[in-house]
């Protein structure tokens, strides 16, 4: 079995592994801390909870000189839950090298972290948007940077960040070290790679042996209206002792913390439009375990990484399968069993079957009580969730959806709920309205194929909020 000392660490960098408790690398570390030791880019492709904070920290750690305050490494994350995690994590694993990581993020006051940067900073780990923001202030420099980071790439494209990215980046030393870290590889994240990385190693941990495997899957059938009582039915069966409940939208998830709260339930919510506060709280109180059950939308989950969560229940059913495998990955953690439960309704049969293809999982029906072990596609077909002339307009994730382009975006001081609501006006269910992203120019969403056009005409022209939308879609 490979230990950490095999790797070539430092004293100091095994010396805090072992205060914490770890001896054998993940497969993640094993693979890519030998090369960035040896001072490759490198491209990883892991879910979250598979240690890749220690596969680039570490090294990084070693990389650094304590004696030098210039920013000499950067760590750009899409969320600040997950920049305040990263921090946590390489302060504990740099504690013997003498290096104190800084954490910039939004919703905090700007003035703290600009005077941490002055005071000394060899490792800065921030979000996109405030670290843009800090550079334009000439409050972080960044000539001496060698060493950069993308965490969860896959999610800044999600968010609209690359245009960000790329400006960062022109703001780094041609000569620097880069790892980017990705849970999937879209083409732009591949094209980003392409322009940034030099001759990058691919190193690669398949998401199913991550996470599908530890976890039971079950799917409810209900209808839209009976959702909440579907819930409360499905809580009451299975006793967690904690869970996650996911919601599409920051609006069902404040209501449907309501409405369990007012059941009598120990539950908070978490979602983008909370305030930073607010929102620490909540997580301190899940991580805690003083909170048994967290509604939450995916973006706020971001960086969740919480071994006692034992059932994960979506509420709506994730727009991907890649949204799948990142939220069920939540629960089954550190050797963990855990159990996934998602609602489906009747019009939503085919993207359950597109989660099973591509998850390559099989997801049994609920029932209290159900115990079953996970199945993988190879072993067991998926199960027909419809009738077998409905089966040939199964293709993936994003069948019978189509993209369409608004004008406006962040400069237009427009926000997504803007587009949301005006879409939503043509008469078209809030739910069906998807993959929405904000960029400093314009906005990208997706609605039923058959209402696209509709929506189109309907919305161009559009006044919201003094700024006139102008919708088209997508070419292809």
């Amino acid at each position: 079995m490979t230990t950490f000392a095999d790797l070539r660490l430092s004293d100091a960098i095994l010396s805090a592994l072992r205060d914490v408790g770890y001896e054998s690398p993940s497969p993640i570390q094993e693979q890519a801390i030998p090369e960035l030791l040896a001072g490759k880019d490198v491209i990883g492709q892991a879910q979250t909870g598979t240690g890749k904070t220690a596969a680039f920290g570490l090294p990084m750690l070693d990389f650094v000189d304590p004696e030098d305050p210039d920013t000499q490494a950067l760590v750009l994350t899409p969320t600040r839950e997950l920049c305040i995690q990263v921090t946590q994590a390489l302060r504990t694993y740099g504690k013997y090298r003498g290096v104190d990581p800084v954490a910039v993020f939004g919703g905090a006051p700007i003035r703290t972290q600009q005077a941490q940067l002055k005071h000394g900073a060899q490792i800065v780990v921030g979000t996109v948007g405030r670290v843009l923001d800090l550079i334009s202030r000439h409050s972080l420099m960044l000539h001496s940077c060698r060493y950069l980071v993308l965490d969860e790439a896959d999610e800044m494209l999600d968010l609209g960040f690359l245009e960000d990215v790329e400006k960062i980046l022109s703001s780094t030393p041609n000569g620097r070290q880069t790892a980017l870290f990705s849970a999937t590889m879209p083409a732009e994240i591949r094209a980003l790679a392409d322009r940034h990385l030099y001759d990058p190693v691919t190193v690669t941990v398949k998401s199913a042996t991550l996470t599908i495997d530890t976890v039971e899957q079950f799917f409810v059938e209900t209808k839209q209206a009976d959702k909440n009582d579907t819930l409360a039915r499905v809580l009451e069966a299975e006793r967690p002792d904690q869970a996650i409940v996911f919601v599409r939208t920051k609006i069902r998830c404040e209501q449907l913390y309501r409405t369990l709260r007012d059941r009598g339930m120990n539950v908070k919510a978490l979602h983008g439009d909370m305030s930073q506060g607010a929102r620490d709280g909540v997580m301190i109180s899940f991580k805690d375990a003083r909170v048994q059950i967290l509604v939450a939308t995916d973006v706020a989950a971001r960086g969740l990484d919480i071994s006692t969560v034992t059932h994960i229940i979506n509420f709506d059913i994730p727009t991907s399968p890649d949204v799948y495998v990142h939220r069920i990955g939540r629960t089954g953690r550190v050797g963990r069993s855990g159990r996934a439960i998602t609602f489906v309704e009747p019009r939503q049969a085919r993207d359950l079957t597109a989660i099973e293809k591509h998850a390559n999982t099989r997801i049994s029906p609920w029932a209290e009580g159900a115990k079953v072990a996970p199945v993988k596609v190879e072993e067991s077909k998926p199960r027909r969730h419809r009738k077998p002339h409905d089966e040939a307009a199964v293709v993936n994730g994003d069948a019978g959806f189509r993209k369409l382009i608004a004008s406006g975006g962040r400069a237009a001081g427009l926000a997504e709920s803007d587009l949301i609501s005006a879409v939503a006006a043509t008469g078209l269910d809030g739910e069906a309205i998807r993959n929405v992203r904000l960029l400093e120019q314009f906005m990208l969403f997706e609605v039923p194929a058959d209402q696209a056009a509709r929506v189109a005409d309907s919305v161009d022209g559009t006044d919201v909020r003094g700024y006139t939308l102008r919708l088209e879609l997508a070419k292809g």
